[in-house]
């Protein structure tokens, strides 16, 4: 009887403390929302099987040995478990330093063909903007990528670069930010405005991006919290395709009790 005592309590306090992170977490939740419908996502929860993949570049990984269980798509799939009971979600990622976007773009057939994903979570931005790409191409390789990724039946959310107060002077993003939302309009894509994000939270102090350190606690922090709310937007997106609003042409999917 002690110890069950013991594990309830236990549970209690990490589901207290699970609530508590949370709070912190959406402090910038109004910066995230779902303006379009994932009709694959929901298919795949109405089946029990939900397969995502992130494609994107080092900024979707940390360093150390426990780096791969704290980054945000690890966490992405521990929030889409909590949020989908009896739902089989597994997330995997295809990452590479330096990849610019139409590099990425080269290799999402493969992506499609390989894991079979319902969705397709692409991160870029950053190494075009520091190579100085021509902001057209950038668009250009994002609305061909939209493409390969409808014509291999995956939904799509775009995701922008990080912020970072020490370089947010050095690198000029406007162009690229502009041309994700575009895309992203015009093919009516999700698009998690992570940079916009990360400033929100800088500012209202929930994280000090500013402050260097040579621990990681505020990066996993970050992570944590990044996956999180990436849960919440695509849990948003699929409900979305109840109502019979999809984006982009696609194909509506029943939804289920199993989103909450």
């Amino acid at each position: 009887m002690r110890a069950l005592i013991a594990s309830l309590l236990v549970a209690m306090l990490a589901g207290t403390a699970y609530a508590a992170d949370e709070a912190a977490c959406f402090v910038a939740g109004h910066l995230v929302q779902a303006d379009f419908a994932l009709p694959r996502v929901a298919a795949a929860i109405a089946a029990k099987h939900l397969k995502i993949v992130v494609l994107g570049s080092a900024s979707s990984a940390l360093p150390g040995q426990e780096g791969i269980a704290k980054a945000y798509p690890a966490r992405l799939e521990d929030s889409l478990a909590r949020r989908l009971p009896g739902v089989d979600v597994k997330v995997v990622t295809h990452t590479k330093a330096r990849d610019k976007a139409i590099e990425m773009g080269k290799t999402l057939e493969h992506v499609l063909a390989e894991d079979k994903p319902d969705l397709v979570i692409w991160q870029t931005g950053t190494v075009d903007a520091m190579l100085g790409v021509d902001p057209d191409d950038f668009r250009s390789a994002l609305d061909e990528g939209v493409d390969t990724l409808q014509a291999g039946k995956a939904d799509t959310v775009f995701m922008n670069m990080q912020y970072s107060p020490r370089t947010d002077s050095m690198i000029a993003l406007g162009s690229y930010l502009d041309a994700m939302r575009f895309v992203a309009l015009q093919r009516e894509v999700l698009l998690f405005d992570r940079l916009a994000v990360m400033k929100n939270w800088n500012e209202m102090g929930v994280f000090d991006l500013y402050t260097a350190t040579k621990k990681t606690d505020t990066a996993e922090k970050v992570h944590d919290c990044i996956g999180r709310l990436l849960g919440r937007l695509i849990v948003d997106g699929a409900k979305l395709a109840q109502t019979g609003d999809t984006g982009s042409g696609s194909p509506g999917g029943t939804l289920n009790k199993d989103l909450h």
